[in-house]
C-alpha cells in the first residue's frame, strides 16, 4: 500500500508521515548552562544568556 493511501485510510496528513525533526543536539549547551547556574547562583536567564553569547554559543539562532 502506498504512503498516500495509508495516510488517507488513517486520516493522517502526508506531511505528518514524512516529518523529519530539524533540531540540533543541544546537550553541550545545556551542560554549559548548568555549569554557569551552579557557579553563579544569583544570575538570571538574561545574564546567563549574555555570558553564553560572549563565549560564542549560538543561542536561539533564528
Amino acid at each position: 500500500m502506498s504512503a498516500r493511501r495509508a495516510c488517507f485510510a488513517l486520516k493522517v496528513g502526508r506531511s505528518l508521515y514524512a516529518y523529519k525533526a530539524r533540531r540540533d543536539d543541544q546537550a553541550a549547551l545545556k551542560k554549559r548552562i548548568k555549569e554557569i547556574t551552579e557557579t553563579r547562583v544569583r544570575y538570571g536567564y538574561r545574564r546567563v544568556h549574555v555570558l553564553l553569547r560572549r563565549e560564542g554559543w549560538a543561542v536561539n539562532p533564528k
